[in-house]
C-alpha cells in the first residue's frame, strides 16, 4: 500500500515537471530529482514484501541507483544510473507478480 502511495505522488512529480506548471527550475527538481527520489523509496519499500526473497537485493540496488542518480551524479554522465536503475526496478517488480489468472 506504501509503495502504490509512494507511486502515485511520483507520478504526479513527473506530471508536474513534464507539463510545466511552474517555473523551470522548479519543473526540472520534479521531474528529474524528486520523482526518481520517489521511485528509489518506493522500490525499497517493495523490496522488504517480495515473496522472492532472491530479488530483493536486486531491488534494493535499483533504489540506490534512482536516489544516487538523482541526488549525486546530477550534472556527470553518470546520472544515467537514475534511468538504469528505474528500468531494472521495473522489470524486477514486474518479475515478482502473480502469473496465474483468476
Amino acid at each position: 500500500m506504501t509503495q502504490g502511495i509512494i507511486s502515485i505522488i511520483a507520478l504526479v512529480c513527473l506530471g508536474a515537471g513534464l507539463f510545466n506548471f511552474f517555473s523551470p527550475e522548479i519543473n526540472s527538481i520534479l521531474s528529474g530529482k524528486i520523482f526518481y527520489i520517489l521511485i528509489g523509496i518506493g522500490f525499497f519499500a517493495e523490496a522488504t514484501f517480495l515473496s522472492n526473497r532472491s530479488l530483493a537485493f536486486p531491488m534494493y540496488a535499483a533504489a540506490l541507483m534512482c536516489v544516487l542518480g538523482a541526488y549525486v551524479f546530477t550534472d556527470t554522465r553518470f546520472a544515467v544510473i537514475k534511468t538504469i536503475g528505474l528500468i531494472i526496478g521495473i522489470i524486477f517488480s514486474l518479475s515478482n507478480r502473480s502469473r496465474h489468472m483468476l
